[in-house]
């Protein structure tokens, strides 16, 4: 592994001397800095650097340092200013008026300017003939510039969830001249730069000289270094050879006290799904039965030593009020139960499946080992196929050529954007191929729901829904343990996965 300076070592910059105006030399004092440069450990490489066909969580952790969009997402999930200072919503819920900061610059020294984000905007919804990239825009009826510092998007109907849609995460604001280089060379107006990625090694990023939030970012540059393995991350962070990692649990002992460490909430829902569309797991019975056959204390204890929070379906108790509780003990541990509901599905004797998961965390070999074991005892003969994870990408989350798989699903700010995975017309993001009537529409009317009770109401019902149709195996939100440092200061958590680099510094 190429690793950059450490952010640890300190560095003599020499001597400065100077001319006084008598002409004689004098020697200033002497100055030893820290430098401000540090390497984050993350466990592989982006699918894509170009942030509208990003799709995988890792990907996003690294390059929403250099991306923002319209708005930017807090660390309790809400939503403030970003590109855009202001905006303002017309009261029947269908025109968005935003009033773009003015003195933004990307990357390049190009000044934003409205045609950079009628392009972004053009770009994502595909017009003039080019590809869609996301669909979470088919309900925009039109996108205009007013004047040199307003955009106004315009809707076909009401959507209480638009707004979300507006970060970086879904919309990232590009410029225009960068067209056809966003994934070789992408470009943003965030407070880190492109400097280099070297796949299987590492993505660098520097500081943005020119970044609008006066101040920031301390760092002057950020190493995302790639390593799958856990036990070799922490054997880098004792050597100090990287100065952020997350911590296996079962060695958080080994790192408290010579290093910081703190524990984030991952508002993720781990669970291990089904291909919907083949045999058996089109028969609802025998998800069901696997529901039950499947302990999930033996993997949140086993696994992650405890650190996890047992769910019952697509919602961790990160999302407050949003979660529907109860549903964790929908599926008791219950042999017996699994063994009548495969009989009823026609199953009596079992039957032969593969798992396939990736190589690129450990913790998805380990939870299929468990599901082997604990499937046995209902007659199930799994085989666990190992792949890297761009083959995972490829052919689970892309190609959807699998019968059963294990994956956490990534936090998200808003409850609807963690649940519309499941929209059967979702066809990006729904790999499990899932096709509920009444889920779709519970989830379509909710985007017209104005009153929150009612809406978080329609998000119980969807998680309802989810967990009877046994959609998944919701095993549990696992908790992060970070290691860090001693001088690292400003890391923040949020309700996703981002390693916001913006107020990080060396004390």
């Amino acid at each position: 592994m190429v690793l950059i300076v450490s952010a640890c070592s300190g560095e003599d910059n020499g001597t400065d001397t100077s001319t006084n105006t008598e002409g004689d030399t004098s020697t200033s004092t002497q100055v030893t800095t820290t430098p401000q440069e540090i390497i984050v450990r993350i466990n592989d490489d982006p699918d894509f650097l170009d942030p509208h066909k990003a799709t995988a969580s890792i990907s996003f952790q690294m390059i929403l340092n250099m991306f923002e969009g319209l708005m930017a997402p807090e660390t309790d999930g809400s939503l403030k200013s970003a590109i855009a200072e202001s905006y303002e919503v017309s009261e029947d819920g269908l025109t968005y008026t935003f009033k773009i900061r003015q003195g933004v610059k990307f990357h390049n020294g190009e000044e934003l300017t409205m045609e950079d984000i009628q392009y972004t905007f053009d770009r994502i919804m595909g017009a003039n003939g080019g590809e869609k990239m996301k669909n979470i825009f088919d309900n925009v009826a039109s996108t205009e510039v007013s004047d040199e510092s307003t955009f106004v998007i315009t809707l076909k109907e009401p959507n209480s969830n638009f707004l979300y849609s507006l970060t970086a995460l879904q919309s990232a604001i590009i410029p225009k001249s960068n067209d056809g280089k966003h994934n070789e060379a992408p470009i943003g107006t965030g407070p880190f730069a492109y400097e280099n990625y070297s796949p299987g090694m590492n993505l660098e990023l520097k500081k943005h000289e020119n970044y609008w939030q006066e101040g920031l970012p301390y760092l002057d540059k950020v190493a995302f270094a790639f390593q799958s393995d856990d036990q070799s991350a922490i054997m880098s962070l004792l050597a100090n050879e990287v100065d952020l990692t997350s911590v296996p649990w079962q060695r958080v002992s080994e790192v408290e006290g010579s290093f910081n460490t703190s524990n984030q909430n991952n508002n993720s829902s781990l669970i291990i799904t089904f291909n919907e569309t083949k045999a058996p797991f089109d028969n609802v019975k025998v998800r069901q039965a696997i529901n039950h056959a499947i302990r999930k204390s033996d993997i949140i204890d086993s696994v992650f030593s405890g650190y996890a929070t047992p769910l019952g379906s697509n919602m961790s108790p990160a999302m407050g009020a949003y979660q529907k509780t109860g549903l964790e003990s929908m599926y008791e541990y219950d042999v017996e139960k699994a063994k009548q509901l495969l009989a009823e599905a026609g199953y009596p004797d079992g039957f032969k499946t593969k798992i396939t998961v990736s190589s690129h965390n450990g913790i998805y070999s380990n939870i299929a080992q468990i599901a082997v074991e604990n499937l046995k005892q209902i007659g199930i003969e799994v085989e666990i196929d190992v792949v890297e994870w761009g083959i995972w990408l490829d052919r689970v989350y892309f190609g959807r050529d699998y019968e059963m798989t294990t994956i956490d699903l990534t936090g998200r700010p808003s409850a609807y954007e963690i649940l519309n995975d499941y929209i059967s017309t979702n066809d990006s993001e729904n790999f499990f191929l899932f096709k509920n009537d009444e889920f779709d529409q519970v989830m379509s009317n909710v985007l017209k729901e104005t009153d929150e009770a009612a809406q978080i109401a329609s998000y119980h019902r969807a998680q309802e829904i989810l967990a009877e149709q046994a959609a998944s195996v919701y095993i549990a939100d696992y908790q992060i343990v970070w290691g860090s440092d001693k001088q690292v200061t400003g890391l923040k958590s949020y309700p996703f996965w981002f390693h916001d680099m913006s107020e990080v510094k060396f004390q």
